[in-house]
């Protein structure tokens, strides 16, 4: 456990929880908005005060700091997982390993598979010197990837419920396309930009992701146009004028799947999903959606959200294309909560 240790007094962790530790001991009951985090001139300023000014700057640091803390508590949890089962089959956490991976080297490669492999890389190396460094390269590969299975299998097999504190932000639905059930469990806001190509990507799996929760999630879109793509405004404005015809989703997908977005190709797309175009066009031209737009782009800027894609999975914060395996565990995670609450309340 010393390498968590030492994670854990570098991520400030031990020290934060000594701080509140202390503050409990000395203080009355109080809620944490009302604790008084300066004094001037007498004023005594709370941490109401503070969060009302700058919501949104502490609530990004909030999350970074649960980031850099939750990936020690994961490292802790594979840590604790295998010292407990090196104790169940009696042996050091290493001799577990060695194990569960070292049979996963295998038999060396031939050698036609070893000059394939030399051909791919980048080296003057011959290869006749090179090949011993290809093979243990390969071996070492081989048993990385069982020692990753390994635990991903004590992981599984465990029932892991993670009660760390998520920094939550609250983002506004009203005026909203949503995708999805009113009851959701689940409310996924995303902050994203037609013309952004990390946008683009995260777009098939977020459609995924919707089939996979149907029923339990309801996926919001909120417009972020960065000043550096020079169709994401308009592109944004003319899904608006497509809501006013009832139709914002089925423009929103068409947009991500052409990637046309020049003023002749939005307004060719109206006419494909059968709007009214004349209405679309006065709509487009004359900039009646503009201030619709600019209000999401304030409310992202509001929240310091840095660029797109931005999610907010019931108000829990995430960043950028993020893997399909992630977007999954999140959503999970906050089903889990949801379905734990029930219990807890019984039992007091």
């Amino acid at each position: 456990m010393r390498s968590v240790l030492k994670s854990l007094l570098t991520a400030g962790v031990f020290t934060s929880t000594l701080l509140t530790g202390a503050h409990a001991a000395g203080t009355s009951a109080t809620s944490p908005s009302e604790n008084v985090v300066v004094v001037i001139d007498g004023v005594k300023l709370t941490q109401a005060d503070l969060e009302q000014k700058h919501l949104a700057n502490l609530f990004q640091a909030r999350n970074t700091y649960y980031e850099a803390e939750r990936k020690v508590l994961d490292q802790y949890i594979e840590e604790y997982l295998l010292e407990r089962a090196a104790k169940q089959e009696n042996c050091t956490v290493d001799e577990l390993l060695k194990r569960h991976s070292e049979s996963a080297a295998g038999v060396d490669p031939s050698e036609d598979a070893l000059r394939v492999y030399y051909e791919g890389l980048d080296t003057q190396e011959p290869f006749e010197s090179a090949k011993d460094k290809i093979k243990e390269y390969i071996k070492q590969r081989r048993v990385a990837k069982a020692k990753a299975a390994y635990i991903a299998s004590l992981k599984t097999a465990a029932k892991i419920d993670v009660e760390l504190a998520v920094p939550r932000a609250k983002a506004s639905l009203a005026g909203v396309p949503v995708r999805g059930p009113k009851d959701a469990q689940i409310t996924m806001i995303e902050f994203a930009d037609f013309e952004c190509p990390y946008c683009q990507q995260i777009e098939p799996k977020l459609e995924k992701l919707q089939q996979e929760f149907q029923g339990k999630l309801a996926f919001a879109y909120k417009d972020f146009p960065l000043p550096m793509h020079a169709h994401a405004q308009k592109a944004a404005e003319a899904a608006h004028c497509a809501m006013e015809q009832g139709k914002f989703w089925e423009y929103h997908d068409l947009l991500f799947s052409s990637r046309q977005l020049d003023i002749a190709q939005l307004k060719d797309h109206a006419r494909t999903l059968k709007l009214d175009g004349e209405a679309f066009d006065k709509c487009l031209d004359s900039g009646a959606a503009a201030a619709a737009v600019k209000a999401n782009l304030d409310e992202a800027q509001g929240l310091a959200i840095a660029g797109t894609p931005g999610f907010f999975v019931n108000g829990r914060f995430l960043e950028g294309n993020v893997p399909y395996d992630t977007l999954r565990n999140v959503v999970n995670e906050e089903l889990s909560k949801i379905t734990a609450k029930p219990t807890e309340t019984a039992k007091r």
